[in-house]
């Protein structure tokens, strides 16, 4: 049988790249980077998976976080609601417990991810553990640019001693621990980030001069950017043109959030292009997160929306008060109804990153099909600093590897560290333990 004219041998390296004068661009995933008429092209290409971590300090009003039924088809409660549309591949854990049980902030957010105990000091020689996305990234990461991205919008990193009474501010600077004792920086800057990814100059000036020209990185690579669209069909012009427009769009508004703060680009990591709108700066951080997971940048992201004991005021919510007093709330109905509202305005923020990622193809299916993303605090209670029961949410598809649309209630006292060892597990990481685990949930 004759085969049709359009069908070639032509392909394209998954680690294709665009480069001009400093500036490199990867590519999202393109039908020209299958083989035609090979066995990956007739049946759906094997995904990358993707794992990404969000996390919200102060803890949440947990009856309005966990759903009242257990099991499927699950009743959305008011701080869910904004994932509503993703029910079909929303999973939410409750009754958790953290691997420390004493009350206070920096066990919160220092065992989240290494489901381990936190050694109890305010000198250097604090030690915890490994956490789960440097352990999965490992196994998930090794062939692309970052093996994982850590971002925060609060930047306290350079506060030592103690942050919490007998702690290190070691274990509330960050999530992600690359060993026991190896704490990893989180980034907050959104022109930093950009400039990580996508170049634009070997030293601060090169990049201040690039970006004094108002030009786009793209116009640095406008090149190769013709040669390669000249020879894709329709389908992938079409997602390399809307990856394009992501990527410009989102070095439009950090540019814009330069000129707003009126702050020059010469001397990172100062807060270069942070923008003074908290929405904005959250947006931007999704949204670069969402860029890097399309050009397969890296496949296991943590973002620590805003730091424990945040003094953050959310004025544009009505919420005049920090963050922190609002948690604790002291059961008055009134101070509850604003931490929930503080609650679902999070987690929108968050539902937004879903949207773009189920809304953005990846080979068979979207990066939201391909992907898990957890979500949650590392407290129950903010007015108590209670240490369970604490919920969480985990959001995507897994690449067909977890069934979304049901609520697990798990048995009183199961430790955070378990769904941490079942998400790894999910991922190829073949251990047995961690942490503080007794076991998986059953994902």
């Amino acid at each position: 049988m004759k085969l049709p004219t359009f069908v070639t041998k032509r392909s394209l390296s998954r680690r294709t790249f665009l480069r001009g004068a400093g500036a490199t661009l990867a590519l999202p995933l393109l039908d020209a980077m299958t083989p035609a008429l090979t066995a990956a092209a007739r049946t759906a290409a094997a995904p990358r998976r993707r794992l990404g971590f969000v996390y919200v300090p102060n803890g949440v009003i947990v009856e309005q976080f966990v759903p009242a039924k257990e099991g499927a088809d699950f009743e959305i409660t008011t701080i869910l609601k904004p994932l509503e549309a993703f029910k079909d591949q929303l999973i939410v854990i409750s009754n958790l417990v953290r691997a420390e049980t004493s009350n206070n902030h920096a066990v919160s957010s220092g065992s989240w991810l290494t489901g381990t105990r936190p050694k109890r000091t305010d000198g250097p020689d604090f030690r915890i553990g490994t956490s789960i996305d440097q352990i999965v990234a490992r196994k998930i990461g090794q062939d692309t640019t970052f093996p994982s991205v850590e971002v925060a919008t609060e930047d306290f990193s350079g506060l030592l001693g103690a942050c919490d009474p007998g702690y290190s501010c070691a274990y509330m600077n960050t999530l992600n621990w690359a060993s026991p004792t190896t704490p990893l920086p989180m980034e907050i800057n959104p022109r930093v980030l950009f400039e990580r990814m996508f170049g634009g100059g070997s030293t601060a000036e090169e990049r201040l001069a690039r970006m004094n020209t108002n030009r786009s990185i793209l116009d640095f690579v406008v090149s190769d950017l013709k040669d390669l669209q000249s020879g894709l069909g329709a389908s992938d012009r079409g997602r390399l043109n809307e990856y394009l427009d992501h990527v410009r769009e989102i070095e439009r508004r950090i540019q814009q959030a330069m000129t707003q703060t009126k702050v020059q680009a010469d001397v990172p990591p100062e807060p270069v292009g942070v923008p003074e709108s908290y929405e904005e700066h959250v947006s931007l951080m999704f949204d670069l997160l969402a860029v890097a997971w399309q050009a397969d940048l890296t496949r296991v992201f943590t973002f620590m929306m805003a730091r424990e004991v945040s003094q953050r005021t959310y004025p544009a919510l009505g919420l005049t008060e920090p963050h922190h007093a609002i948690s604790h709330h002291q059961n008055r109905p009134e101070q509850m109804v604003k931490h929930t509202k503080l609650n679902v305005f999070h987690i929108s923020l968050f539902a937004r990153f879903i949207e773009r990622l189920r809304s953005t193809t990846d080979g068979d299916g979207s990066l939201l099909d391909h992907s898990l993303i957890a979500y949650g605090p590392g407290m129950s209670d903010g007015n108590g600093h209670t240490g369970g029961p604490i919920p969480m949410a985990i959001v995507g598809g897994g690449a067909g590897s977890v069934r979304g649309n049901r609520h697990i209630k798990t048995p009183q006292g199961t430790q955070m560290a378990n769904v941490m060892l079942d998400l790894s597990q999910k991922f190829g990481v073949e251990h047995t333990s961690f942490g503080v685990s007794t076991g998986t949930v059953g994902l």
